[in-house]
């Protein structure tokens, strides 16, 4: 009777243990994806903002599909210049990432 409970125990602990792993596991592919979402914002708002790729939308609404299509929601855009500056938004079982990202010409140019 002894030996069932202990393994009785045992397996709980492994069944919340393997939970938790799976849980920072997927958080921290969202917080992955939020910061390849916002790099991509970030470049396309830039590109856009300088006529490297011609489009007839604002950059910052260019930077919204872009970040739509990488399963994030954009939720900062502002431009200097040509440097885009971008915050994006990704949610993981009601928790959110957030990850900001800044693309432009190189400093001095």
């Amino acid at each position: 009777m002894a030996g069932s409970a202990l393994a009785a125990g045992v397996l709980a602990v492994a069944a919340a243990l393997s939970l938790g792993l799976a849980a920072v596991g997927g958080a921290s592919v969202t917080a992955q994806r939020a910061a390849g979402a916002a790099d991509a914002a970030a470049l396309a708002a830039a590109d856009a903002a300088s006529g490297a790729v011609p489009t007839g939308e604002r950059p910052c609404d260019l930077a919204a599909r872009v970040a739509a299509a990488a399963g994030a929601a954009l939720t900062e855009c502002s431009l200097d210049g040509f440097v885009a500056t971008v915050e994006v938004q990704a949610a993981y079982a009601g928790l959110a990432a957030v990850s900001r990202a800044r693309a432009g010409p190189p400093e001095g140019q």
